[in-house]
Formats: structure tokens, sequence, C-alpha cells
């Protein structure tokens, strides 16, 4: 499907056709806010294996195993898991510690800009977080008029699945309140974009006003539905 489509409305099969394994797909989120419930669904239910996920972090307990993203480390096929706390899900540290899964923690300011990085074009960014502590193994550190930074490398994904509160059917998204999140620089990070919607707020296009687009059409590829009655957070 091209970006320029001006009907992005897709269907389940569609995206799934996008999920593989071994690949790296981004989610935004922050606990439940903005967090792809339905997407995560998907993949789980998909045949997918060793994919590398980047996401800030895991959902509350009360919530984690209801959808996808939990299910899919339990089930040790997740490879690779780059996030900013982990604290509510003890099968990150249990399944790390087996060896089973490499666990990379991020600060959350650092985990922003890196996919920020990535989607404007830039080598990375500099940044004084980290300096001193574990965080700076392995990495590069630059010398910038007296102070130490370390440079952190871009985060991108074949894949990115957020979600939006509203949206025309060329893909331009809103979102309300916290769910912005990292919702709003993931589609510039990741090749293919899926944003799922609550059926009631996808509107043709020329129905949003334009302080309400806050990630353009051009970044999206495909809007998913979300049925009416599917508890969304």
């Amino acid at each position: 499907m091209s970006k320029l489509s001006h009907d992005k409305v897709a269907t389940r099969g569609q995206v799934e056709a996008h999920f593989k394994s071994g690949m790296t797909i981004m989610t935004g989120g922050f606990g439940m806010a903005g967090y792809p419930s339905l997407l995560y669904d998907w993949l789980y239910e998909s045949p997918v294996k060793d994919i590398n996920i980047i996401t800030y972090g895991v959902a509350p307990p009360e919530y984690a195993y209801q959808v996808g993203f939990a299910k899919l480390i339990a089930e040790y096929r997740v490879k690779k898991i780059a996030l900013t706390h982990c604290a509510l899900n003890p099968d990150i540290g249990r399944i790390m510690n087996e060896g089973r899964m490499e666990v990379e923690m991020i600060p959350q300011g650092t985990f922003a800009e890196r996919i920020r990085a990535a989607g404007h074009g830039l080598g990375g960014v500099l940044t004084p977080t980290g300096i001193g502590t574990v965080l700076a193994e392995g990495k590069q550190i630059v010398n910038v008029q007296g102070r130490d930074y370390l440079l952190e490398e871009p985060l991108r994904a074949q894949v990115a699945m957020i979600r939006a509160e509203k949206a025309d059917k060329m893909g331009n998204l809103m979102f309300k309140n916290t769910s912005r999140n990292v919702n709003t620089v993931m589609p510039m990070a990741a090749d293919i974009v899926i944003a799922e919607v609550p059926v009631s707020g996808i509107v043709e296009v020329g129905e949003m006003s334009d302080c309400e687009v806050m990630v353009p059409g051009i970044f999206v590829d495909y809007v998913v539905p979300v049925p009416e009655g599917r508890r969304m957070i």
C-alpha cells in the first residue's frame, strides 16, 4: 500500500502479512496509555518468534497478561527487548537470567531521543545520562566543551504498532492526553507503520481539523479499526 493512499483502513490479513519471525518491532504506549492491544493480540496469534521488541515498558500486572506483549515473552518468543522499565513483569528478569532473552535498559529520555534520531536521519544523540554508570559500558564517550557525553545510536524497526484516538482514512492521527508518548515519534523510525483506532474515531479525509493532526498520514501505512466494545485504556 502506498503511503499516499487516500484509504488506508486495513484488514487483519494485510497487517499480519508484515509479521515475520526475527523482525524488529517498536510499539507505543506508556503503561496502557496509547498501547496497541489489538495489534499485539494479532501478533501473538501469528506464528512469529525470535522477535526484537522496542517499547517503553510493560503494563501493570492486572493488564499485562490480558494482551499479547507479556504472553509473547512468557512463551519465549522474544529474542531481545529494549525498554525503559520492567519492574512490573517478573518474567523479564527471570527469562533474562536464564539466558533466553537479551534485555537492554534505556533511560526514558534517551529512549525517545534515539527513536527521534532514527526518524530524522541522525547518526545518534549525545547525552550525559549514564556517564559513570553501567549504562556507559561499551559505548563511545564524546567530550564536548569539557563535558563527557554518551553517543547513543538510533533505534529503528521494520514495523511500528501504535494506538491513536482518532484518524482519517488517509492516516492522519490524533492522540489523547498521555497516549501521545512516543506514539508521535515512532512513525518516522519504522519501515511499516500500523495504527489501531477505535472504529468510531475513523473519519473521512477532510473531517479532521489541522490542530488535531499530531502525526501526518504520510508516515502511516495502515489504519486498523478497533471494534466497539473492546476495552481500550
